[in-house]
């Protein structure tokens, strides 16, 4: 992947965590909402067809979001 890919991906990343901060800070998305998008998306990754070109790329995304879900982030933090 290239530095401006990555840091399109970074930034990309950096927006929806803010979105979703504010949709909690606001009351306008529950934490069990913020999980449930965050399954979606990964779901969304693990469903790549292995034959396809950027198959690895979908899976180190869903493993970097459900790393998300089990170990927390800025916007979600696993009940203790």
């Amino acid at each position: 992947m290239s530095t401006s890919n990555d840091a399109a991906g970074l930034a990309a990343l950096s927006i929806c965590e803010s979105l979703l901060l504010a949709m909690n800070d606001h009351g306008l998305l529950p934490e069990n909402e913020i999980v449930g998008v965050l399954r979606d998306a990964a779901s969304t990754h693990e469903n790549t067809i292995d034959t396809e070109p950027d198959a690895e790329i979908h899976r180190a995304a869903a493993a970097l979001i459900n790393q998300i879900i089990t170990q927390g982030n800025s916007v979600y933090r696993p009940p203790a």
